[in-house]
């Protein structure tokens, strides 16, 4: 495969993916925000069943800004804040959410934090204070905020949009070359016109519609004898003369074999054709 339809196919590939990875990203957003909501709602049906409560509604989960969700109850309830830590833990990685969060035990009345800690990476980088001391009965909120995901997720973008503008830049210059090839092939005089193909013997190559096909040095040779010949019975020996006398050792079927190679390259244009001359040779046969 030629540098200019690597070019092309990457391009292609590049600009196909990105556009795909980009499209996912809204997709993982919303995945995201409702992934939260379940495990927020496991968290709080754990929570109320440490209070002996299975009756008392849990309310619908909020989304209180970007990556911020807050957790309610219909009735007061208390809990120690080393099982609420140890529960979000657990929800959140079931759920497989992000795994850096801050969470805020928030009191409903005073609107003021009753307890509050932060989760990292790293677990040195972990605050969980004060974790034996059982909060007072009261209504209390739990506010989760997930961070770094926007940063997370703009260099994403970053990277996706760097891989589309990639994509089109090797499409672009895939596209170049493949038109400076048809220009040097349409404005080049060394060329014989062979039905839709252009013969370029020196090159050893056959050129249609911007396309190039190889010939191996045999392959170009008897082409430019059958060329030079249109419609006309070449004989075996002088072919074989021709092509091999001076270049090595001919076998009985290399001619046959080469002859078949030429005319699988040629077979995409009816209007030119090799003939076998049984007992003979072949011709080309040139449809006008």
């Amino acid at each position: 495969m030629n540098k200019r339809k690597i070019f092309i196919i990457s391009g292609f590939i590049s600009i196909v993916v990105s556009i795909w990875m980009i499209t996912n990203l809204d997709k993982d957003k919303t995945t995201l925000s409702e992934r939260v909501k379940v495990a927020l709602r496991s968290v709080g049906n754990q929570l109320l069943l440490t209070n002996q409560d299975s009756t008392s509604l849990i309310l619908p989960i909020i989304a209180l800004e970007n990556n911020k969700y807050q957790l309610s109850f219909q009735k007061p309830l208390t809990f120690e804040p080393g099982q609420l830590v140890s529960i979000i833990e657990s929800s959140f990685i079931k759920a497989a959410l992000p795994s850096n969060y801050i969470v805020e035990t928030v009191q409903c009345e005073a609107k003021k934090v009753a307890y509050s800690y932060q989760i990292l990476n790293t677990v040195e980088n972990n605050i969980v204070p004060c974790k034996g001391r059982t909060l007072p009965e009261s209504c209390y909120t739990i506010e989760v905020l997930f961070i770094d995901i926007d940063n997370a997720t703009s260099s994403k973008q970053a990277f996706h949009y760097v891989l589309l503008c990639s994509g089109f830049l090797l499409l672009i210059i895939g596209l170049y070359k493949r038109k400076q090839i048809y220009e040097k092939e349409a404005n080049s005089e060394d060329y014989a016109t062979l039905g839709s193909f252009q013969f370029y013997p020196e090159q050893n190559k056959l050129v249609k519609q911007a396309e190039e096909i190889s010939l191996s040095k045999k392959e170009c040779e008897l082409l430019e004898i059958f060329v030079a010949n249109p419609n006309q019975v070449i004989k075996r020996d002088e072919l074989t003369k021709k092509v091999w006398e001076d270049h090595g050792v001919f076998v009985g079927r290399s001619l046959d074999t080469y002859i078949s190679k030429l005319r699988k390259k040629l077979e995409s244009d009816d209007s030119i054709k090799i003939t076998n001359v049984h007992g003979v040779g072949y011709k080309l046969e040139v449809l006008h």
